[in-house]
């Protein structure tokens, strides 16, 4: 099986939930939460973790509406990760985010965290909820191409 490394990004306002995979593709991790500062800062940061783990994609939670529509959130959310990408001179894959976030928080909650003090464990759950979900999206394709 060869070597994966994508990042996974789920981008905020105030924060970026960052999360990365084993080197299999098959796990993803909540690595840490970026407080967003000034994009300069954020990219000094972000590339620091794409050279240190080889990343080789960059994967981002798109808010599609409930209707499944591109609002106006997720068209802010696609302009950012694209400055990101080529920032960082990655490829970029979108994934569907819309229940990470309380798929994110219901997780913290079993936890018996207080949800309020632990904003960025969530958003660093969500970074990793996303990156799984396209983990297993690329597995579940590649098993039903070798059929």
């Amino acid at each position: 099986m060869p070597h994966l490394s994508a990042l996974g990004l789920d981008l905020g306002h105030r924060r970026i939930g960052v999360a990365g995979c084993d080197g299999t593709g098959l796990i993803a991790t909540g690595l840490m939460t970026l407080q967003r500062t000034s994009f300069t800062s954020d990219m000094a940061i972000l590339r620091q973790i794409v050279d240190e783990r080889q990343v080789q994609i960059l994967v981002v939670g798109l808010p599609y509406t409930m209707k499944g529509e591109l609002g106006s959130q997720a068209r802010r959310t696609q302009k950012l990760a694209r400055r990101i990408a080529q920032a960082l001179n990655l490829p970029l894959h979108y994934v569907d985010e819309r229940l990470t976030s309380c798929e994110a928080e219901g997780l913290i909650r079993t936890q018996g965290l207080n949800l309020a003090k632990h904003r960025d464990l969530i958003d660093r759950k969500a970074a990793a909820l996303i990156l799984q979900q396209w983990l297993d999206q690329k597995l579940w394709q590649s098993s039903m191409g070798s059929e």
